[in-house]
């Protein structure tokens, strides 16, 4: 795939760039292990201050980033520049805990003296360089909830993001250039797909963290098994948003059109399945399909634009191979379904009914603006229908009743349950999933620890 940035609005190469050589590349992983040397000797004082300067400066850069990331990958610009200012809050939410989260940790007094010792203790100390392969669909987020606690921890970081928003990861590299933090510290490598593994083979590279496809997943594990180095990864995901009798539908109803079109459907913790007790399913269906139809599709740039393009056009033709398959299975579509003629590669929000587990749809990650609805009996039949996938990212309930509540949350396969809201990330809590979507966590302290060496520290008496 080549490295360029081709805008999904209209199917134009704006920029191309050259992929870093052999030599090029071979440079910067000794740098980042040279950096690692020193910079995993600063204080956690003094990353905070590196920390809140990028932060800074990124919100200074709004506008001109967000103009970037929506010409490069098609999200409405107002969601451009909220992801960016996420990442801020994202920054400066490490910089001011990283020292707590990291901090030494005391056994308790009896097992020290148990152990033989005259004291002990649990230190967290850094890995070193950490590859880190990431998607373009939030081309920002995703690599500053890796970046955001790596570098706090005195971790340094290499990039290999995704080849179709290459001005977005330079951007990356400049803004943790200009707060100041050491040369080496993050480092984009524009590089292809199949560099990716000698990468990870290289001794100097400790760890890894991906996030994207589940075919990318298993060739960074297994290399990363192979050579025995730590991975996390984020996956696929096809979230369940189950809505019971005692919900209150008109929320309901208004969350879910945002949570299955935000980014244009392009986001793995999107709510995908609407499983709907029979109760609410017509209601709730109903006024589902009305909003889907009434969201304003169009050029990303403009302000008013609720759904943009996918990011290209194997995008779209994987999405209507998907819908095609369902109609000629007997899914309904309630509205959308069919792609509109221009330029750009656009889809437009659609809505499947009648669902069968033969379809492709029933099976696989929509990654594109089309939800598909379900019919369930009771609460036993919803977390059956919800469970039945192979993915475990995240879920969504809506209902009043507490009992309900405690059923979801014990029995739903997913990493995260969401009552009476939408799934959204947030540096304070843990962020993965279960079966195919992946293992390990980012975010919270639990995240800013996968890339750690949790050392014991012993002392005779």
């Amino acid at each position: 795939m080549p490295i360029a940035t081709v805008n999904p609005a209209t199917g134009e190469t704006l920029r191309t760039y050259e992929a870093m050589g052999e030599e090029e590349t071979e440079r910067r992983l000794r740098l980042a292990e040279a950096t690692f040397r020193t910079y995993q000797t600063t204080g956690f004082e003094e990353r905070a201050r590196l920390m809140r300067q990028a932060a800074d400066l990124l919100e200074e850069d709004l506008e001109e980033v967000g103009a970037l990331v929506t010409t490069e990958m098609g999200k409405p610009v107002a969601q451009s520049r909220a992801e960016a200012a996420k990442c801020a809050k994202a920054m400066r939410w490490y910089a001011d805990r990283a020292a707590v989260l990291l901090a030494d940790e005391e056994p308790d007094a009896a097992d020290v003296k148990d152990s033989g010792a005259s004291r002990a203790l649990v230190r967290y100390r850094p890995l070193g360089p950490v590859l880190a392969v990431m998607p373009w669909n939030f081309p920002l987020w995703q690599v500053m909830r890796f970046a955001a606690p790596a570098l706090m921890a005195g971790n340094v970081g290499l990039l290999k993001h995704a080849s179709n928003v290459p001005g977005t990861a330079l951007y990356l590299e400049d803004l943790f250039h200009r707060a100041g933090f050491p040369e080496g510290c993050f480092q984009t490598l524009l590089i292809g797909s199949a560099a990716v593994d000698g990468i990870l083979r290289d001794e100097r590279v400790r760890a890894a963290t991906l996030t994207g496809s589940e075919p990318a997943g298993r060739a960074v594990a297994s290399t990363s098994g192979e050579m025995i180095k730590k991975t996390v990864l984020e996956l696929g995901g096809s979230d369940p948003f189950v809505v019971m009798p005692s919900a209150d539908l008109d929320r309901a109803v208004r969350v879910a059109v945002t949570a299955r079109t935000q980014n244009a459907g392009q986001s793995c913790i999107a709510a995908k399945r609407f499983i709907v007790h029979d109760a609410v399913y017509d209601a709730f269906t109903e006024r589902f399909t009305e909003g889907m139809r009434a969201l304003r599709v169009g050029d990303p740039m403009d302000e008013a634009t609720e759904v943009g393009p996918l990011s290209s056009e194997q995008g779209v033709r994987d999405l209507a191979e998907l819908v095609e398959d369902a109609v000629r299975g007997g899914a309904r579509v309630l509205c959308g379904g069919e792609r509109p003629g221009g330029p750009g590669w656009y889809y437009p929000p659609t809505v499947l009914a009648g669902i069968t587990r033969e379809m492709r749809v029933h099976r696989e990650e929509a990654f594109g603006p089309v939800a598909t609805v379900y019919r369930a009996d009771d609460l036993d039949e919803a977390v059956l229908i919800a469970n039945d996938t192979g993915f475990g990212l995240s879920s969504n309930v809506w209902t009043r009743d507490e009992a309900e509540v405690d059923r979801f949350v014990r029995d739903l396969e997913a990493g995260g349950v969401y009552v009476n809201g939408m799934t959204a990330s947030h540096p304070a809590f843990p962020f993965g999933g279960v079966k195919r979507s992946g293992y390990g966590r980012e975010l919270s302290g639990h995240g800013i620890r996968e890339f750690c060496n949790i050392t014991t520290v012993w002392h005779g008496a």
